[in-house]
């Protein structure tokens, strides 16, 4: 088992160029790292649904719910192939 997702229903993510997991829950985008350790959450007011990195340095999350997208600035960048 890589992580437990507390208030479940992960279902896209994300890696950045670290390694770490950006995953949507419930209530929240939750960070692992690669070990599964948990970082933290992103906490947002609806259930997120999927999550990728955008901008031109995909330094910017975005973030689907039910009905709204999200955008955060991170200090990170997505890996994209």
């Amino acid at each position: 088992m890589f992580a437990v997702i507390d208030l479940g229903q992960p279902d896209g993510f994300r890696v950045d160029e670290h390694g770490n997991i950006f995953t949507s829950s419930q209530d929240s985008v939750q960070v692992y790292a690669p070990d599964g350790t948990k970082l933290g959450k992103i906490l947002i007011p609806e259930t997120s649904t999927n999550v990728t990195f955008g901008g031109k340095e995909r330094d910017r999350l975005f973030i689907t719910a039910g009905h709204s997208l999200y955008a955060i600035g991170l200090n990170t960048r997505g890996v994209q192939l």
